[in-house]
């Protein structure tokens, strides 16, 4: 094969004289052992950097690994790094990626995917044979990426001094890396990189990421405005292939003749991105709408115009119920810097920004590393197995949060991958069977079960089914459905490229186990009823038990606590027990619901595979409730954690668990639900007073100390208790008087009497806890002649006065009866005694005797040698 000139390489730009003059510097650099290099897009950082290295004296004889984040990307560089060298991929120039290896025994220079490399360092670390190891685009801040330098690191410092490491972007974040490789020469160039005329166009007010419709319906009247106003083929990034849809379909019908719309995406067949990237037919232009899979390493051809939404959609993985969900967020800086490059690669360009101008001053500089939102189950799996059992102490560029690991922990340990009750990950012998796996843990454990159930063959088609979110979408959530569209092929009307692709993975996957691949679908279908086991094994924290239906859905609860759900018209909305694989699916920003999640991938589970897969887990639980009246629930029931799956009457609760049970109940609803008498209330505001003036051992008896101290107070006296609303008055009283120990009961009536005897000889009620202290109410004459107030406590808290007319109406209130003598009392008399003329009002009353009845009582009760005119 004859080497192409650069008129026939349409693919990657050529290097500018920067990068050409650098070239000494970045072979001397890597010789040491680490450089890192920034040049802007269409330097020819991907292309010549590796083939420059490939002639090297140094490396001579050993291979070099590039790693490029996206397959689309490595599959592009890897032809056009070949056929400058005159040869096919598989000679000199390979290529590794899953499912699509060529690389022959004279490969020395291999683009790979960066899973890949995890791979090979965990096969063997030392990494045989290779000298140089290239991480390209590494702004892209991938969980692989890191992951792989952090191995390569530790295998340098190890076993491999000699192994050198270049690490290559247009945005490097070289703080984090000049830690890890402080001896690293960090090379800069301007690199050839034709002026792009950004433009920023905004939608309309109210259009942003929330009203994708409305986003997508001003995209597609900016790219007609520009393929009639402007030369050249368009470049659309959209957030993810949904948008491409929906985009593709509207500009079909809206762009002129000469125009051809093609989606980019990473799950495209490999012949569908070739179209993409591939030049157009003369006199032919095209529109390419892509995900963020276009933004680095690849040129695509004809390409001057950009139209950048501004979003991408990245995975969000939340510790605390275990699932990973799409969000869609606006992209950093570094990425805008980027997708505007591709305009300028072949030629100046124009790209429009689809956002304020003023909104980039709020952008995030760079990318978020996925190692800070990633799910870290299968990276924890493939470190303990290549044995580093503490991950934190890797030289990773940005730390994994701690609460992943622990959860990716729990995960492993609940899949019988590592070892329990240990400090260290040490993985188990399953462990390390499923850590030799192509697949995440999950999956890989489904594989090693299906061969120990014999199932095989249906355990490899639903890997392949299960590995992407949902590679044959459909309407409803049936995993059954899919496998067996998978199953059928071309059979079933369903003989596309998605197809085909999954059941080759499904052959390759066969080699991993004791199945033949002849036959593989047939079998498969044959096995499909145990598709709910396999499922519950893979994901055991899954298992989803219907509670019910609502608002058009039926609703489940996960075994992890979690809560879903599924519209009544799905197939699967009527299963009493679902296998759920994916959860919650898609980009929204808030799920359905408060915690709800909806179901995106299921099958059924017998009740009786629940019973039988899970018995050693199952727990036998009595459980005593209390109902919003305040009555006790008691039930048997046998659990799968937050599953019930025997639920019975108790008929003999245990006492004290009916009475913690109600002191939760009071604990909620407060003390008012209590039945509370006035004496009750009285007794608590005397006890609350002394505890107020003397403190211990006076207990506390506010509603805070009282609802705290339940349990102590109260639980004794509710033993036999089974409604809270027989409980009676009384028995309140027998448990709040308890709290008093002897003798203070005797002292409580000693220093804060109930009652009070005024001077003529009336018992009154002494009235506590009400604004102003405790109070007496009594006729003003029961006073005459008294020129001391009462008190209580000793005499040290006088009694307010509440000085009451014949009537009962009040006068006065005085805490200081000999001032109001004093000063008040004449102008009461005055106003009163022609009111009640029949009572007596004296003009000295410290001179009358106290009295309670009216002056002719008085008068027919005093004794006749006493009887003279008044």
């Amino acid at each position: 094969m004859n080497k192409l000139t650069e008129n026939e390489l349409p693919n990657i730009a050529d290097d500018g004289p920067g990068l050409a003059d650098l070239r000494p510097d970045i072979l001397t650099a890597v010789q040491a052992g680490a450089a890192l290099l920034s040049a802007p897009p269409g330097a020819g950082k991907s292309t010549r950097v590796p083939l420059w290295l490939l002639e090297a004296p140094f490396l001579e004889g050993k291979k070099i690994l590039l790693l490029e984040p996206r397959r689309v990307a490595a599959r592009a560089l890897a032809r056009y790094m070949a056929a400058s060298l005159g040869e096919k991929v598989g000679e000199t120039v390979g290529l590794r990626m899953r499912q699509e290896t060529l690389c022959g025994p004279a490969t020395r220079l291999e683009v790979i995917t960066e899973g890949v490399l995890t791979r090979m360092i965990m096969q063997d670390a030392e990494l045989p044979g290779v000298g140089c190891v290239i991480f390209d685009e590494f702004h892209e801040r991938s969980l692989h990426a890191d992951t792989g330098l952090a191995l390569c690191l530790e295998s340098r410092a190890v076993l491999r001094p000699d192994l050198c490491l270049l690490v290559m972007s247009a945005t490097l974040e070289a703080e984090a890396l000049r830690r890890l490789l402080p001896d690293a020469a960090h090379l800069r160039c301007g690199g050839r990189q034709y002026p792009v005329d950004i433009r920023h166009l905004p939608p309309p007010p109210g259009t942003d990421a929330q009203d994708m419709p409305g986003l997508l319906r001003h995209a597609a009247g900016v790219i007609s405005r520009l393929l009639r106003e402007e030369q050249g083929s368009l470049l659309v990034f959209l957030p993810g292939v949904g948008e491409i849809r929906r985009l593709e379909e509207t500009l079909r019908d809206a762009c002129p003749a000469d125009v051809d719309v093609l989606p980019l995406y990473g799950q495209l067949a490999p012949e569908q991105q070739d179209a993409a990237i591939s030049p157009s037919p003369a006199r032919r232009r095209k529109v390419v709408l892509a995900t963020n899979v276009a933004e680095t390493s690849l040129t695509i051809e004809g390409v001057r115009l950009v139209v950048d939404t501004g979003l991408a959609r990245e995975p969000r993985y939340n510790p605390a119920d275990g699932l990973t969900r799409l969000v869609t967020c606006r992209i950093s800086l570094a990425s805008a810097t980027q997708r505007a490059g591709r305009a300028g690669r072949l030629e100046p360009g124009v790209c429009v920004r689809l956002w304020h101008k003023e909104e980039e001053n709020g952008m995030r500089p760079h990318i978020r590393p996925e190692i800070l939102d990633a799910d870290l189950t299968q990276t924890v799996l493939q470190l303990a197995a290549w044995g580093v059992p503490r991950p934190e102490e890797l030289p990773w560029p940005d730390q994994p949060p701690a609460a992943h690991l622990a959860v990716a922990r729990e995960d492993l340990v609940r899949l019988e991958a590592l070892e329990p009750d240990v400090s260290v990950n040490r993985p188990t012998p399953l462990g390390l069977d499923m850590a030799a796996l192509p697949l995440p843990p999950r999956l890989a454990r489904l594989l090693l079960l299906g061969e120990q159930y014999h199932n095989a063959a249906l355990a490899c088609c639903l890997a392949v089914l299960l590995e992407e979110r949902d590679p044959l979408p459909q309407a409803d959530a049936s995993l059954l459905h899919r496998l067996d569209r998978l199953c059928r092929g071309a059979a079933a009307g369903a003989g596309d490229a998605a197809v085909a692709r999954l059941r080759q993975w499904a052959h390759h996957l066969t080699h991993l186990l004791v199945c033949p691949p002849q036959g593989l679908f047939e079998e498969a279908q044959r096995q499909s009823v145990s598709a709910g086991l396999l499922t519950a094994l893979a994901f055991p924290e899954r298992v989803a038990q219907r509670t019910g239906e609502a608002d058009g859905q039926a609703h489940y609860v996960l075994r992890c606590g979690s809560r879903a759900f599924l519209p009544l018209t799905d197939p699967l909305a009527r299963q009493p027990f679902l296998a759920v694989a994916v959860l919650d699916g898609g980009h929204r920003r808030h799920m359905q619901g408060a915690d709800r999640g909806r179901i995106r991938l299921a099958a059924p589970l017998p009740a009786a595979e629940v019973e039988s897969l899970f018995s050693a887990a199952l727990q036998r639980e009595n459980r005593v409730d209390v109902t919003e009246e305040g009555r006790i629930i008691a039930r048997q029931r046998r659990r799968l954690d937050a599953l019930v799956l025997e639920d019975l009457p108790l008929p003999r609760p245990d006492g004290s668990a009916c009475a913690q049970a109600l002191c939760g109940y009071i604990r909620r609803k407060g003390l008012a639900c209590l039945p509370w008498s006035d004496a009750m209330h009285q007794w608590r505001a005397r006890v609350a007073l002394l505890h107020e003036r003397e403190g211990d051992p006076w207990p506390d008896v506010a509603d805070a100390a009282l609802l705290e101290h339940l349990e102590d107070w109260l639980a004794p006296f509710l033993d036999n208790c089974a409604d809270l609303q027989r409980l009676s008055p009384a028995r309140l009283a027998e448990a709040l008087r308890a709290l008093l120990p002897y003798p203070l009961p005797r002292r409580l009536e000693e220093l804060a009497p109930t009652q009070w005897t005024s001077p003529a000889g009336v018992t009154h009620a002494v009235v506590y806890g009400e604004a102003g202290g405790p109070y007496v109410a009594a006729k003003l004459q029961e006073f005459f002649g008294c020129t001391q107030t009462p008190s209580i406590l000793g005499g040290r808290v006088p009694l307010l006065l509440h000085l009451l007319s014949p009537a009962g109406r009040p006068l006065q209130v005085t805490r200081d009866l000999a001032a109001f003598w004093a000063n008040g009392y004449r102008q009461v008399r005055a106003e009163m005694r022609g009111r009640y003329p029949k009572h007596p009002w004296p003009e000295d009353p410290l001179a009358a005797p106290p009295a309670a009845r009216t002056k002719k009582q008085m008068e027919r009760e005093r004794p006749p040698q006493d009887k003279r005119p008044a």
